[in-house]
């Protein structure tokens, strides 16, 4: 019977970045989706490389600012083996939010990575935005289409020789004497030396540990102006936030919702979400819609994801990043690369740890 080095639970950002990182180091890896890899939260998200973000929990401030400052190197990289664009966008972001006042979070504003910005500055950068005296910042965070961003992961993975096995869920970790020793599906067993669990909003339904990661569902819609750069910036309010790519299309999202694992669109929820952006940009209200759609993301009861090893030897886990999977993946794929091996990471991951629930 064929056995690989890791078997990876999960097809998503972090686990095909995960792949990726390990087969660096000479690792054989299986990935096991249940569907389509990259086709869940991944596909769905807007793609902020929100690093700066006053509601980032304080633990996830280093790995959030290292993440962010790996970014191009790890989407040249992913562009190179692919052969395929990865639509990054450094321009920056525009966010109308009130100024943190402590934390690390206000570090942000004390080392300039926020700048307040005037009226004047405001209409220079974003002529078309329409500003109501609110306070608003500039901050370096960029953006990346995670739809493009996925899909050429997932052919760099192919093109490193990392094998991917989709269409069947993982259903249990099987365990022998302690230690992990293969994955099972509805339709096989796959035996590893190490099985790491990436199964983002999924990860507790895996035994034999239950994790606490639960579906937030974000509806979201996606429309195209008239004018071909209508915004060069991500623009982020209190009630919605605006990402450009770099084709002409515009992502407007995002709820938060308890639904389950309910991915309905709802049309009011939609057309509140277009109006919002509408205040904002007043063009947008009459750009065309091109889609909508709803993604569940990963989240856990303290916001925070869950990295490092579990009670189980040989089992690792890297899921629950909530709102944060694509900005996180290339630093969570360094950071549980090291740990799989057997290395001390290179940050911290206590705060991380499956032990604290």
């Amino acid at each position: 019977m064929k056995s690989w080095d890791v078997v990876i639970a999960g097809g998503g950002i972090v686990g095909v970045s995960l792949a990726r990182e390990l087969r660096k180091h000479g690792a054989s890896i299986l990935i096991v989706e249940r569907g389509q890899p990259g086709r869940e939260a991944s596909h769905a998200a807007a793609g902020m490389l929100a690093w700066c973000d006053p509601m980032l929990p304080d633990p996830l401030r280093r790995l959030a600012r290292a993440s962010a400052g790996m970014y191009p190197e790890f989407v040249h990289e992913i562009e190179d083996e692919s052969g395929m664009r990865v639509d990054l966008r450094t321009e920056g972001t525009i966010a109308y939010f009130e100024q943190p006042a402590e934390g690390d979070a206000a570090s942000c504003v004390s080392t300039g990575e926020w700048r307040a910005l005037a009226a004047d500055e405001i209409a220079r950068l974003e002529p078309r935005l329409a500003y109501s005296g609110e306070a608003a910042y500039w901050t370096p965070e960029g953006c990346v289409d995670p739809r493009a961003l996925i899909a050429a992961s997932v052919k760099a993975a192919r093109h490193r020789g990392i094998e991917i096995a989709s269409g069947a869920a993982v259903t249990e970790v099987e365990v022998e004497g302690g230690r992990a020793v293969a994955v099972k599906t509805a339709k096989t067993t796959y035996t590893a030396g190490a099985v790491v669990n990436c199964c983002g909003a999924w990860a507790g339904q895996v035994p034999p540990q239950r994790f606490p990661t639960r579906p937030v569902k974000g509806q979201m819609l996606c429309v195209v102006a008239a004018q071909h750069e209508l915004v060069t910036h991500v623009v982020r309010a209190p009630e919605v936030y605006v990402v450009p790519r770099s084709d002409g299309r515009i992502v407007i999202g995002s709820t938060l919702e308890d639904a389950g694992f309910d991915k309905r669109v709802d049309s009011e929820t939609i057309q509140r979400l277009h109006q919002a952006a509408a205040r904002l940009l007043p063009d947008l209200g009459e750009a065309r819609m091109l889609e909508t759609w709803a993604g569940l993301r990963p989240g856990t009861p303290d916001a925070l994801p869950l990295l490092g090893a579990t009670e189980v030897a040989n089992y690792f886990v890297a899921a629950g990043h909530y709102r944060d999977g694509i900005l996180l993946a290339p630093v969570t794929a360094l950071v549980m690369s090291q740990v799989v091996r057997g290395f001390k990471p290179d940050f911290d991951l206590s705060a991380f740890s499956a032990a604290r629930f």
